[in-house]
């Protein structure tokens, strides 16, 4: 079975490599990643490293490494499809059983397309909520259980899905094909009889409108028991979930001060029913560096209201990392009384709510609360406990400031000394240090490591070779403006060019990936390669990752290296029209533009 494209970025996305791996591996803090014991080879010293900020995972010990996908395969020894599969029905996705051929149907459904069904099938969803004949159920859920007026939900365009066919009847009667409908996920097709059916029944419809008012998505949320409970739009022509907040639209008008992020749509239009117009939530999936530069675009500050269970706490210490690295002011929202923003303001009223806006914690306010009341400090090993993972929270600040500024916090509240804590904080940053410099020195030393080589046999032929074009793939990996510049001809540089077969068809593929709509994805490679070559490539990625210098004339060397390389072979073979073009070539790169001739 071959997915579409969108689909397995959809699933890569959604799945959280620290909860995933976290069932196979006990895993530990070290600065922005997170280390244990290689699950696919024996070792005493971990050397198995999560990076969650890119979902990725590698070890410097066996080099294996890559995506989420990645390590379904490994751990359960599936193939890529297969591992595509079973994490997507971990994350509730609906399986696209007509993978193949929705590629190529997708390719002939235009963006504009698209948006066009979706006005067409928010009119048909918003006529069945008021059609007092079919709209019963949707309005008994939004008005009587939810409590929104009828202002509320035309504001936000909300609908009703009803069962049977109607959707499907009337798209259709509008001009749309079944084909078309099937790409913007608007019906789907019987894996029984092969034929069409609504894609939302018996749901009540959320539209998710763009931030210049397009519809380019829709949420549905079940009746009655009927899995999934929230069924939402897979990516399309129109749409990636990564690229939109639900009701961006309205809060971008306000939110110049500080921005709430929210769990679900409900959420959301509660507080912006209640004069909270700057609430908005991602959609069915957690938050994603995508989603923090959305944010970094319109506020310096974010206040998160997730649930206060053990998921939200998790997903709320992910989107504070995230958005903190986006240079975010991140505060953590923590209410008393009630489960959500929704249940609190109907129990407490509006200015309750805005009050304890106003005092929602910083995030490390929300991680020294959290661990305190976990342990009971009038007890000797838990205070000791406590101290620690304080600490270690403590460490992970770069900043002087912020460190003496909650050392001194948590020294008050832990009844100890600033020097202890000071003390303790160096000695974890010590060794956040050491480990740092030990996985440096791995990664030097795996370059070398050619000979036996099993991914890439003809890298023991011509080391050099091998490791100029290493250089230039990792930078393709991580850059993407040095991808343009090898794909519109600014650089030089083709598939003939690597002297070794795997180097070469790497190379193939992520020209091939940034060339199609979708661009360039590093899970998507994942189709194209082994578990093992996924890991080589990843090892790529990681060693350029950590060199200090990867500006625009460091890439412009290492394909002239490269080309070096090459050009020396075939001087020694004689072929003297090939070291002619080098030649024409390598000036073209050093001046950094298109020779016309």
């Amino acid at each position: 079975m071959r997915f579409p494209e969108n689909f397995i970025q959809e699933v890569a996305e959604r799945a959280d490599i620290e909860e995933l791996v976290g069932r196979y591996v006990t895993l530990k803090k070290a600065g922005g990643n997170l280390l244990g014991l290689c699950p696919f080879h024996s070792e005493k010293t971990p050397s198995f490293t999560v990076t969650p900020s890119k979902n990725m995972f590698y070890c410097f010990g066996c080099h294996a490494g890559g995506s989420a996908i990645t390590f379904v395969q490994k751990a359960e020894n599936l193939e890529f499809a297969d591992a595509v599969e079973l994490l997507a029905n971990r994350l509730g996705l609906p399986i696209p059983r007509e993978a193949s051929a929705s590629v190529r149907r997708e390719d002939e459904v235009s963006r504009k397309r698209v948006l066009e069904m979706n006005l067409e099938a928010a009119k048909y969803f918003r006529a069945c909520l008021f059609d007092p004949d079919i709209g019963g159920p949707g309005m008994a859920y939004l008005k009587g259980e939810r409590g929104l007026s009828d202002a509320t939900i035309k504001h936000f365009g909300l609908g009703y899905a009803p069962e049977g066919f109607g959707m499907l009847n009337y798209m259709r009667s509008k001009g749309f094909r079944d084909e078309e409908l099937q790409v913007a996920f608007l019906c789907g097709k019987s894996q029984k009889t092969g034929g069409a059916y609504p894609y939302f029944r018996n749901r009540v419809i959320f539209p998710i409108i763009d931030s210049i008012g397009n519809v380019v998505a829709f949420g549905g949320r079940v009746l009655d028991d009927s899995k999934p409970k929230y069924l939402n739009t897979s990516d399309t022509p129109a749409f990636r979930k990564s690229n939109h907040l639900f009701a961006l639209n309205y809060a971008k008008n306000c939110c110049a001060e500080r921005m709430i992020l929210c769990e679900g749509y409900m959420d959301v239009i509660a507080l912006h029913a209640a004069g909270f117009e700057y609430a908005v939530a991602t959609l069915g999936t957690a938050i994603t560096p995508n989603h923090a530069r959305i944010f970094s675009k319109y506020t310096k500050r974010v206040i998160i209201s997730y649930d206060s269970d053990e998921a939200g706490q998790n997903a709320a210490n992910k989107a504070m990392r995230i958005l903190g690295e986006v240079g975010m002011d991140v505060r953590v929202l923590k209410l008393s009384g009630a489960k959500d923003p929704d249940e609190f303001i109907r129990k407490f009223g509006n200015e309750r709510f805005r009050r304890v806006l106003d005092e929602s914690k910083t995030g490390f306010e929300y991680k020294l609360e959290t661990i305190l009341s976990r342990h009971d400090l009038t007890v000797g090993s838990e205070k000791i406990r406590a101290t620690g993972e304080i600490c270690e929270v403590i460490a992970g600040y770069s900043s002087n400031v912020e460190r003496a500024v909650y050392q001194s916090v948590a020294s008050e509240r832990l009844g100890l000394g600033e020097d202890v804590l000071k003390n303790s904080v160096e000695r974890i940053r010590n060794k956040m240090r050491a480990d740092a410099k030990a996985q440096e020195s791995r990664a030097a030393q795996a370059t070398l490591k050619n000979f036996g080589d099993r991914i890439n046999p003809d890298a023991a032929k011509d080391p050099r070779a091998a490791t100029a074009e290493e250089s230039v793939l990792g930078l393709l990996l991580i850059f993407g403006e040095y991808r343009n510049e090898v794909l519109f001809g600014k650089v030089a540089l083709a598939s003939e060019d690597f002297i070794t077969e795997f180097h070469r068809k790497v190379f193939d593929h992520i020209m091939a990936l940034e060339a199609s709509e979708g661009g360039f994805r590093f899970e998507l490679l994942g189709e194209f390669f082994s578990p093992d070559e996924m890991g080589r490539i990843r090892r790529m990625e990681v060693i350029r990752r950590d060199l200090t210098q990867n500006g625009p004339e460091v890439f412009r060397s290492s394909v002239a290296s490269l080309l070096a390389v090459k050009q020396e072979k075939e001087v020694r073979s004689g072929d003297l029209a090939s070291h002619l073009e080098y030649i024409r070539r390598k000036s073209k790169i050093h001046k950094g533009k298109v020779d016309p001739t």
